[in-house]
């Protein structure tokens, strides 16, 4: 896998909903989606650092890295 996103943890220890969350970060609920699912390609730091701000974590608190190498082949 590569990366594995642990966002829904967060927000449910933090008590806050994935709706919420959207309305802060300004993002929609389709793409909050796809970055909890991890099948997001990508994600911006701005995105990253507002998530971050309003769950009160470190980027380490949802970003795991599992210690394998994804490739791009690897689909």
């Amino acid at each position: 896998m590569g990366i594995k996103v642990c966002l829904e943890e967060v927000l449910k220890d933090r008590g806050m909903t994935s709706k919420e969350l959207c309305r802060l970060v300004n993002i929609t609920e389709a793409n909050l989606s796809v970055l909890r699912s991890g099948k997001a390609k990508g994600v911006r730091f701005h995105t990253i650092n507002r998530i971050c701000y309003f769950l009160r974590c470190d980027v380490g608190d949802i970003l795991k890295f599992d210690g394998k190498l994804e490739e791009e082949d690897e689909q």
